[in-house]
């Protein structure tokens, strides 16, 4: 019997697939097997088809981040005369490379963590564009704990832009981990709601997206990503400008005022 996949990719409902991260018996512990999967899903995404994605975990955790156990398949293909300092490197650049893809797809990802997102599993969460969380989930920044820095997966760039500075810096230096409440308490996660619940949100937010026009969303996307990173609020502007004045060379906001005055659904234009 075939084992089962360390990621699978599934149509949920139209244009919104559900990524799930398939290896429960260790939590969905991050290793190759699950890298490739994920980097799998990430290449059929970004060809089209879907408006938004969800992500979430098999089982009762959510990512329990990178495979410690030993049993895991490896990040990269090793080659006999490799530097042991080179593998390491080349597989701590496979993994983050992983996330920078992620963050860079040009549809929206919602995490649907359903319990522990610890290390590479808070990564995932971080790199997603909204996060729900059930009741259960947990969070952390554990990398010290595990006798390295936190300094890993892109968490020193998003989690203080998400939390703020000095949340960001307490979580990193403790390494402590925080439950759904406070997750949402410090703007973390969106939403917390019910175990039995979590999906559904999941797929009530991600419908929510859906019904917007494809092309706003997508621009809407990539252009608040790059707002982000300028240097000033005139950057900001310009990036807005430009992209603003590309939306309305298509026919959505003619189609929007005239569903308006018509009292009935739009009918966007496909991306």
């Amino acid at each position: 019997m075939a084992p089962e996949p360390a990621v699978t990719l599934e149509t949920v409902e139209d244009d919104i697939a559900c990524i799930t991260l398939n290896r429960p018996k260790l939590l969905n512990a991050i290793d190759g097997s699950l890298i490739n999967g994920v980097d799998d899903a990430l290449n059929t995404l970004s060809r089209g088809g879907f408006r938004a994605a969800i992500l979430t975990g098999a089982g009762r955790g959510f990512c329990a981040g990178a495979d410690l156990s030993g049993t895991g398949q490896a990040w990269t293909d090793v080659k006999p005369a490799t530097p042991p300092f080179k593998v390491t490197y080349d597989a701590q650049v496979r993994l983050a490379e992983l996330f920078v893809r992620m963050y860079e797809l040009p549809i929206p990802v919602i995490a649907a963590v359903n319990g522990v997102a610890v290390g590479g599993g808070l990564a995932f969460a971080l790199h997603s564009d909204i996060r729900i969380a059930s009741g259960n989930a947990r969070f952390g920044s554990v990398f010290i704990k595990a006798g390295f820095s936190s300094m890993d997966m892109g968490t020193s760039y998003l989690l203080p832009k998400i939390v703020g500075a000095g949340v960001a810096r307490e979580l990193m230096l403790t390494g402590r981990i925080i439950d759904a409440e406070e997750a949402y308490r410090i703007s973390l996660v969106h939403e917390v709601v019910e175990p039995d619940d979590l999906m559904g949100a999941a797929l009530s937010k991600a419908r929510e997206i859906t019904a917007n026009n494809a092309f706003g969303v997508w621009q809407t996307k990539i252009g608040l990503n790059a707002a982000l990173d300028a240097p000033s609020l005139r950057h900001a502007i310009e990036i807005e400008n430009r992209t603003q004045i590309l939306t309305g060379f298509t026919n959505n906001p003619a189609e929007a005022a005239k569903a308006h005055r018509e009292k009935r659904a739009p009918k966007w234009d496909p991306l």
